[in-house]
């Protein structure tokens, strides 16, 4: 009898550990099933979330429209925030926007150290991050998309010191949170050295614009111009928008023109400046293949699927995989066969106050 009623205890609890298995295995079927659906809208769409620093500026305006447009035509939605220059404001969007189940986190940070912050957060909700345009530094994003800003620098400090090889040079930078304001002006400086070296060229004003603030450049080129007598060959502008509040302060002393300055983003106003003669050149960097080429390997990224690089960077914590885009130089003589012709500026805007040839 003992040993029947073993046997029967023994059949129980095994019949009971099957049930349990059975019961553990389907809930993690469930349970994978809503995995493969995380970030998922209703509709099913892969999730994009586009953290963006500022709006405020034409040219980011572009690239969130080019980027959305990009993505709805892969099939994916986007959602956007934009932070207004705020870090504090930038980083709850962020937040906000990982617990709104996206796949892919892309981020235009505002200060590329404490965006840092962001990349960890959408670390722990295992969302990867592409660090758009702007390098996020020590993290470690999945991507890094943008063009060789040091190449950007490069270019601007070579077109001047092509036209002054000789003269005093006042330097603006962008915002020194912006790890792109660091590589152009070591681009700048690759160029500059050796003629600084060599005593052609006097760096009499070197300073940064608090977020690429026209009105820093302004500021900054008037203290220049005053404590040089007016005595400036060349300001080499970070972008366009410095260069405008750089050249309104070379206007009030009637240099414009006169004194040669560069720029960056082929901004409307800066083209119009180039044509009237008062901004000498600018950096085109074609948005639309760097908002559309973002917008396909954030969709990838989702899929999970292989993203072609041409490189990596170093963002003082690891190397990111980095999609490094070709910039432009534009001055008088190529805007038809580049912003025109690429439709990223219109012909009739760019010339209405001046006429065209």
């Amino acid at each position: 009898m003992n040993f029947n009623k073993d046997l029967r205890i023994i059949l129980t609890l095994t019949i009971i550990t099957c049930i349990l298995f059975a019961t553990a295995c389907s809930q993690l079927q469930q349970q994978n099933a809503g995995n493969s659906t995380a970030g998922k809208g209703k509709s099913g769409k892969i999730r994009i979330g586009l953290s963006m620093d500022t709006l405020k500026e034409e040219r980011w305006q572009k690239d969130r429209d080019i980027f959305v447009k990009r993505a709805e035509e892969l099939g994916a939605e986007v959602l956007v925030q934009s932070a207004d220059g705020k870090d504090e404001t930038q980083v709850k969007q962020a937040e906000s926007l990982l617990t709104q189940g996206i796949d892919v986190l892309v981020v235009i940070p505002h200060n590329s150290e404490a965006a840092g912050s962001i990349v960890d957060a959408a670390k722990r909700t295992n969302v990867p991050v592409i660090s758009y345009d702007r390098l996020i530094r020590n993290s470690e994003p999945d991507l890094y998309i943008s063009f060789d800003n040091e190449k950007v620098g490069e270019m601007q400090a070579k077109y001047l010191v092509e036209k002054a090889p000789k003269g005093n040079y006042i330097l603006i930078g962008g915002a020194q949170s912006d790890n792109n304001a660091q590589l152009l002006r070591v681009g700048q400086m690759r160029i500059l050295q050796p003629f600084i070296d060599k005593g052609d060229i006097k760096i009499v004003a070197d300073q940064w614009a608090r977020d690429w603030q026209p009105e820093e450049a302004l500021k900054h080129t008037e203290n220049a111009l005053t404590m040089n007598s007016n005595d400036v060959a060349a300001v080499v502008a970070s972008n366009d928008g410095t260069a405008g509040g750089a050249i309104q302060a070379l206007n009030a002393q009637g240099l414009s023109g006169k004194v040669l300055t560069s720029g960056q983003d082929a901004d409307v106003a800066a083209l119009q400046r180039i044509v009237a003669g008062t901004q000498t050149m600018t950096v085109y960097k074609p948005v639309s293949k760097l908002a559309a080429r973002a917008a396909e390997a954030a969709v990838a990224m989702a899929k999970k699927e292989k993203i072609e690089t041409n490189g990596k960077v170093n963002n003082g914590r690891i190397d990111v995989p980095a999609i490094l885009l070709e910039p432009i130089s534009v001055d008088k003589s190529n805007l038809d066969e580049t912003v025109i012709k690429d439709g990223y500026q219109k012909r009739e805007e760019i010339y209405k106050d001046s006429p065209a040839k």
